[in-house]
C-alpha cells in the first residue's frame, strides 16, 4: 500500500481524503497533519473524518520514524511553505492543491521540485481539468469579437476570491490570447462608465450557502453566446483526484507536474 500523509487533515478536503484513502484499501495513512494550535490536535484522524478510529493522531509534525511516500497538502499558503521544505529535505513526493501562494512561496515550490516530485493543481477534478483545456482552445479559436467572462460560485465559508480554479481558467485563456496577465482581469463592475473594455476578462465571485463549486466561462459576441460550465456536486471528486495524483506521482522523478500530466491532457 502507498504510504501517505495528509496536511490540512482537519479541514473539509483533508477529512474526505483520509476517509476515501482508508475506504480504497490502496493507501496507508501514516500521518495526519495540522497547524500548531489547531483545536483537534491529538484526536484520532479517523474520528475527525467520521469514519471511526484509524490509529493515526492529528499532529503538527510527522512522528519520529514516520516517512510517507507522498504528502497530500490541502492547507494554507503558510502550511504549504512548511511542507514544501519538509518534502524537499526528506525526498517525499508532494501533491498540493493550495492556492494563493506568494512570490517567495512559488520560488520555494520551484526549488523543491528540483529535489523531489511536486504536483501542484488549482483543481484536481478530471472535469475541471478538461474545462481548462476546452476554455483555452475556445479562446484561441474565437476572435476578439467575443467577450470573455468567468463566473465562479462557492460556499459561504470559502476565504479566498476569486477561486484558484477561476484564476487558472482566466490565466490559460489570457495566455493563448496574448493578453497582459494579470492586468487583463476586471473584478466585477459598478457605477457609471463600467462598460466592457477590449482584451479583458471579467471575473465574478459568488459566495452562497453550501455550494461546493461552480465555474462558468462565457464567450459572447453580438448575435450569439458560447458557454462552458462545470458544476461540482461533491468534494469527493477532488479528494479522489488527489489520491489518483498521489499514486501517479509516487512513480515520478523530481520535477514539477500538473493534473494534465496525470490525466494525459497535454
Amino acid at each position: 500500500m502507498l504510504k501517505v500523509a495528509v496536511s490540512g487533515a482537519g479541514g473539509r478536503m483533508g477529512r474526505r481524503i483520509i476517509a476515501l484513502a482508508i475506504e480504497a484499501k490502496e493507501f496507508e495513512v501514516v500521518a495526519a497533519l495540522e497547524q500548531k494550535g489547531y483545536p483537534q490536535l491529538g484526536e484520532d484522524a479517523g474520528t475527525v473524518a467520521q469514519i471511526g478510529e484509524i490509529g493515526v493522531t492529528i499532529t503538527d509534525e510527522p512522528g519520529a520514524g514516520t516517512k510517507p511516500e507522498v504528502l497530500i497538502d490541502f492547507s494554507t499558503p503558510a502550511g504549504t511553505e512548511k511542507w514544501l521544505k519538509y518534502a524537499a529535505a526528506n525526498k517525499v513526493a508532494l501533491v498540493t492543491g493550495t492556492t494563493g501562494l506568494s512570490g517567495q512561496q512559488e520560488e520555494l515550490l520551484q526549488a523543491a521540485a528540483k529535489k523531489t516530485a511536486v504536483l501542484r493543481a488549482a483543481n484536481m477534478s478530471l472535469g475541471v481539468n478538461l474545462l481548462f483545456k476546452l476554455a483555452a482552445e475556445a479562446a484561441a479559436i474565437l476572435n476578439e469579437d467575443y467577450d470573455i467572462e468567468v463566473v465562479e460560485t462557492h460556499h459561504r465559508f470559502k476565504q479566498d476570491a476569486p477561486s484558484g480554479t477561476a484564476l487558472e481558467l482566466a490565466r490559460r485563456m489570457a495566455k493563448v490570447k496574448g493578453w497582459d496577465w494579470p492586468n487583463c482581469l476586471v473584478h466585477g463592475r459598478e457605477g457609471r462608465g463600467a462598460q466592457r473594455q477590449g482584451k479583458t476578462i471579467g471575473m465574478h465571485a459568488v459566495r452562497a450557502g453550501d455550494t461546493v463549486g461552480e465555474h462558468r466561462v462565457i464567450f459572447a459576441a453580438l448575435g450569439e453566446t458560447v458557454e462552458l460550465r462545470h458544476d461540482m456536486h461533491s468534494r469527493d471528486t477532488l479528494a479522489q483526484g488527489a489520491l489518483t495524483a498521489a499514486k501517479w506521482l509516487a512513480e515520478q522523478k523530481p520535477g514539477l507536474y500538473s493534473m494534465f500530466d496525470v490525466l494525459g491532457l497535454k
